[in-house]
């Protein structure tokens, strides 16, 4: 009997050692919401056609970080992008213009 007492005792005081599954840690926050911007995204500043042509870039690069285009776009769509920056660079601002505005038709986004 007191065998048995002793085997419950130790029993009861074991069961309090069990360990519980431990949640793992949440995401970071870009990574909790696949396919959306994460809030650190920041338009670039500019005026003119260097500062329009930047924010189409900043804009190509977030949809291909959270998966809206594919590596091949992206690529493609960039190759305009600095066919245009080059434009802009060379003073033409009508020309670079109009290239980033054919390069959104083409591809689908606005303006």
């Amino acid at each position: 009997m007191r065998a048995f007492a002793l085997l419950a005792t130790l029993g009861v005081a074991l069961a309090g050692c069990q360990t519980r599954p431990v949640a793992p840690p949440a995401p970071p926050p870009e990574q909790a919401y696949p396919g959306v911007t994460p809030s650190t995204f920041h338009m670039p500043g500019g005026s003119g056609c260097s500062g329009e042509i930047e924010r189409f870039q900043a804009v190509m690069d977030n949809d291909l970080a959270t998966g809206h285009t594919t590596k091949g776009v992206h690529a493609r769509v960039s190759a305009e992008i600095a066919t245009a920056r080059s434009t802009c660079s060379a003073g033409n601002e009508g020309g670079a213009m109009g290239q980033l505005h054919a390069t959104k038709t083409k591809f689908g986004y606005p303006g």
